[in-house]
């Protein structure tokens, strides 16, 4: 399963918290990618719903991930 910014951003939009066939219903009737069709397809069957993507993708940046501290900039 390989996760990129574009094909996350399919799922912004999704019914979270979400099951695996929602997710699967969204992508499909939202006309996302290949490629997140066949992610969504090897995510694991559980009776728990995912609350977001950080969920699925685990790497998933966030807002820290982009933060640039001034206080500690070397010129």
């Amino acid at each position: 399963m390989v996760w990129t910014l574009e094909l996350a951003s399919y799922l912004d939009d999704a019914p979270w918290p979400a099951n695996k066939i929602e997710l699967l219903d969204y992508a499909t009737r939202s006309g996302a990618q290949k490629e997140v069709i066949n992610n969504l397809l090897d995510l694991e069957d559980t009776d728990e719903p995912y609350e977001s993507i950080e969920e699925i993708w685990l790497d998933y940046p966030t807002d820290e991930d982009f933060f640039y501290d001034e206080e500690n900039k070397d010129f």
